[in-house]
């Protein structure tokens, strides 16, 4: 073996390593896949949902949506007005408190 070929074969784990870990860190620094999480009061009579342009999938007896354009306020009521009364909604991990939510639901259909 030529000590070119016997270089390579050492560089290259230590070079896709390094690789990895650049492609890595871009990924981490986007926003959560499940931004919102709407969760019904009651079992929806369709797990498809769009509303404003978002699109909402059923995952985990919920409906969750990457960060949209629209304000966490608005989403909710379209949400509400679609599917009916929220459980809870959360934005980036922190829940709707009490006031919140009912406001939220007061657009409920």
């Amino acid at each position: 073996m030529s000590v070119i070929t016997r270089a390579l074969l050492t560089a290259i784990p230590a070079l896709t390593t390094g690789f990895a870990s650049l492609v890595a860190t871009p990924a981490s620094a986007q926003a959560p896949i499940n931004y919102y999480v709407a969760v019904p009061a009651a079992a929806p009579t369709s797990t498809r949902l769009i509303t404003n342009g978002t699109p909402w999938r059923w995952e985990n007896a919920a409906f969750v949506s990457s960060k949209a354009p629209q304000r966490d306020v608005i989403l909710c009521a379209a949400v509400a007005k679609r599917v009916g009364p929220l459980a809870s909604f959360t934005v980036a991990g922190k829940a709707y408190d009490a006031e919140a939510l009912a406001a939220c639901n007061n657009h409920a259909k």
